[in-house]
């Protein structure tokens, strides 16, 4: 069967490739304006592993493809289908090579992306297996085979589809970016309308979005770094007390909780999409009013919610998660009514970043 599979896989590829080489653009290859290079990313050499080595960390099929020139079947394989925000790498060395910014859906069943990362990360080479003239990419450090780009993708976007196998690449979410070791990267998913000056010039319409899930300072420091998020303030809400301090909250006395006010370009990043991909993997939201060894109402995880849409979406987000079984008990998560904001002490605003290596205990699930 699986010989049949890869017979047809052959004749499919055969058949687009010649129909490329036949066409007045057929003699173009991915070297062409659409694939530049940013001078504000990283020019870093990946040397490649020993086919030994490879052999241990790759799968069978990963370790065909990359080291064989194999290819994996059409739509059974891991990110033709992936629309997730992130990078993908070379599966033999962790170099970066395609983003989900450039990713399209060709309908061929393999990742297709309109240009790499950077020009100089992949190479070309004329193959001519199957009795036709392609071009094949392979990866510049690695040396990998990662696919065959072709001239029939978005014309406005340069006309390139790169046809990749998802057993040559790894993907890393944005979320995981910066623990990787790919902070640089982030970049590429934070809009030039995103930045400080054209928020200066009032040019962007923002959101704002009151989150709380334990110690307010854990929080934040990873709300800040998401892609679309203009600003972050720590402080108190949903409480009774006025003009509460750091120690009012404490034994649940005020009522308020330590909180995140977030201030978001929702034109990059929904309110469903921050719940839903960041605040319910960043804390434990099963546990009411606790985080770790943090107990009391002040660490209990709460959305206060500006308007009916954000209720409804948080509502809705709940049942999504509930649903998926991400958790292994119920959402606690409560849904409150936004009333006023109380703004924390200036030592507690970006407190990890005044105090590197500080206590916290929050960090990003899968």
């Amino acid at each position: 069967m699986s010989r049949l599979v890869f017979l047809l896989v052959g004749i499919a590829l055969a058949v687009a490739a010649v129909a490329w080489a036949q066409s007045s653009k057929g003699q173009k290859t991915g070297a062409n304006a659409s694939t530049t290079t940013d001078p504000e990313l990283p020019v870093k050499s990946y040397l490649k592993p020993s086919k030994d080595e490879l052999k241990k960390k790759l799968t069978a099929e990963q370790f065909k493809v990359t080291c064989e020139a194999d290819t994996e079947p059409p739509f059974r394989n891991a990110y033709w289908d992936n629309h997730e925000a992130g990078i993908y790498v070379d599966i033999t060395t962790g170099e970066p090579l395609f983003s989900s910014t450039d990713k399209f859906d060709s309908g061929s069943g393999w990742p297709s992306f309109t240009k790499p990362i950077q020009k100089q990360v992949v190479v070309e080479h004329k193959d001519v297996a199957f009795g036709m003239t392609r071009v094949e990419v392979r990866s510049k450090g690695g040396d990998a085979h990662l696919g065959h780009v072709f001239d029939d993708g978005p014309s406005d976007k340069g006309g390139l589809r790169y046809c990749i196998n998802s057993a040559s690449l790894r993907f890393i979410p944005v979320a995981k970016l910066e623990a990787e070791g790919y902070a640089e990267y982030l970049k590429l998913f934070q809009p030039a309308s995103s930045t400080a000056a054209s928020k200066e010039k009032g040019a962007m319409k923002t959101e704002t979005a009151y989150l709380a899930g334990g110690c307010f300072w854990g929080m934040e420091d990873l709300l800040r770094k998401i892609p679309g998020v203009v600003e972050t303030e720590v402080g108190y809400t949903g409480g009774h007390l006025a003009n509460p301090k750091y120690d009012d909250t404490h034994d649940s006395r005020s009522g308020h909780a330590e909180s995140v006010k977030v201030v978001f370009d929702p034109a990059v990043l929904s309110y469903a999409t921050l719940l839903e991909k960041w605040f319910f993997k960043m804390h434990d939201p099963t546990t009411p009013n606790r985080q770790g060894n943090d107990v009391g109402t002040q660490y209990r995880s709460a959305l206060f919610v500006m308007d009916d849409a954000q209720k409804k979406a948080a509502e809705e987000v709940i049942a999504k998660v509930n649903k998926a079984g991400t958790w292994k008990k119920p959402i606690a998560t409560t849904i409150e009514p936004f009333k006023t904001w109380w703004k924390g002490e200036d030592y507690h605003q970006d407190y990890l970043e005044k105090n590197p290596g500080g206590y916290t205990c929050h960090f990003m699930r899968d």
